[in-house]
């Protein structure tokens, strides 16, 4: 399936379905790293009952004007970027009247030759290209750009759903929280259960002025669709390794039982067990070095992008919405990761992450307000397994009123070497489902690693 041939048929766009007037908010210090991130893609793919022209027109009008309604307390993300002149601090915005500020982008699009059985693949996020929008675009680009954009494709017998959010504005769990939202509308309720919680100013309100053209390729953010590299400063670089992406599903079954061999020496003196996003992390940690075929003094570093709503002090809710999320990393050399049982990989992630509290995460804010530094991928840590989404969405239960999601993925914007995400696994229950990035030698031999698929 290198190409679909995807036919757009029409371009859009939503704004919210009552008067709003003008609305500003300020990005905070836990939003503005993520500038030079690209538009964070999801794609959900729907079987549908009636699939023919009218009934594909049905649903497109009955989602766009669901969209309408939720919009309406999700208005942020029908708005810009904007900056405050005086002083260069980021903010969105929102006015109903702007010219410019057109909505929410939505697309429609037609692949009538491509079965949603063929999209719900293990391998690979390339084909779906196509059905994606904003595929290399920077949220830098929100100045000029729509903060959401869908793309709604007729498929032979369904619907795939890919939609591109502006990460500078808002992450996972807030998605997801308008994902559900939406879904809710959609299905016939009059009004959405959570409000977003839009005041973020409550969980960091210092005023940090960025001047990016120090830390940006200047063709970077305006350049469209060409999928810019924010670390090359205008210099020629040689081609990055080729990537290939790949789900592995993991049983509820195989869930217990490599938490229960994590957790089979814990010493008696009190120690807490690990959890199972600790020992799953370990369990890909561990292969992954294995499979990368590192030496074994070579440094191997963990990251994981951590909610904080509930570490700031004060919590915030978890209906807070923007990002609210903080790397945190762990490293060793990959010899020791390796030599020493699981647990020693455990314990590693599980102190990075108990020690992140209010405290750490306000030393982080404070020294990086002292010195802004827009994230990169390189910073996410050498020969590094970086895991982001979580098991904890509830992404099989969007269901817009014709069924739950036949298949959930990311596209390939924010993809690099080590990059996991993980989701719930369709079937239910405590199985989960990995999609890791890697090297195509180093995928090969995970592939072929039984121990990791469990299969031993």
């Amino acid at each position: 399936m290198a190409s679909m041939n995807v036919k757009v048929l029409d371009k859009t766009h939503v704004k919210p379905s009552k008067i709003i007037g003008k609305r500003e908010c300020q990005l905070v210090t836990f939003d503005l790293p993520y500038l030079a991130f690209y538009y964070n893609q999801k794609l959900l793919f729907y079987k549908l009952e009636k699939n023919g022209e009218n009934g594909f027109k049905e649903v497109v009008e009955k989602l766009k004007e669901g969209l309408r309604v939720v919009l309406e307390e999700f208005y942020q993300l029908s708005g810009r970027l904007g900056k405050y002149d005086e002083d260069g601090v980021f903010r969105v915005e929102y006015d109903d009247v702007h010219e410019g500020m057109d909505g929410v982008e939505v697309v429609e699009a037609v692949a009538d030759q491509i079965s949603v059985e063929d999209l719900t693949v293990e391998e690979g996020t390339s084909s779906f290209k196509e059905l994606l929008p904003y595929n290399g675009v920077l949220n830098l680009e929100g100045l000029h750009r729509p903060l959401l954009a869908v793309q709604l494709t007729k498929l032979k017998d369904g619907l795939a759903m890919g939609c591109a959010f502006n990460h500078a504005i808002l992450d996972g769990t807030s998605t997801w929280h308008f994902m559900s939202s939406w879904a809710q509308v959609c299905s016939g309720s009059p009004a959405i259960t959570v409000p977003p919680y839009l005041e973020r100013t409550k969980a960091r309100n210092t005023r940090v002025k960025l001047n990016l053209s120090l830390q940006l390729d200047p063709h970077a953010a305006s350049n469209g669709d060409s999928k810019p590299d924010p670390e090359s400063n205008g210099q020629e670089k040689p081609d990055p390794p080729q990537l290939r992406e790949r789900v592995f599903k993991f049983s509820e079954s195989a869930i217990d039982k490599i938490k229960s061999k994590v957790n089979a020496s814990l010493p008696s003196d009190g120690s807490k067990p690990f959890s199972t996003f600790q020992s799953l992390a370990v369990h890909v940690w561990r292969h992954v070095t294995h499979a990368r075929n590192l030496k074994p003094e070579e440094i191997t570093v963990f990251t994981v992008f951590v909610d904080c709503r509930k570490r700031v002090d004060p919590p915030m809710p978890e209906s807070y919405f923007g990002n609210l999320i903080q790397a945190i990393f762990t490293g060793t050399a990959a010899g020791l990761l390796s030599a020493h049982p699981p647990e020693f990989g455990a314990s590693l992630i599980q102190k990075a992450i108990e020690a992140h509290d209010a405290k750490a995460i306000d030393g982080r804010n404070k020294e990086w307000e002292a010195a802004p530094k827009i994230f990169q991928w390189k910073d996410a840590g050498v020969n590094c397994v970086a895991v982001g989404s979580s098991p904890r969405f509830k992404v099989y239960d969007v269901d817009f009123g014709f069924g739950k999601p036949e298949s959930v993925r990311s596209g390939s914007n924010n993809r690099f070497d080590g990059m996991v995400y993980l989701y719930p696994g369709k079937i239910g229950g405590r199985s989960i489902d990995v999609e890791i990035s890697l090297e195509a030698g180093a995928m090969e031999r995970l592939e072929k690693d039984k121990e990791f698929l469990m299969e031993v």
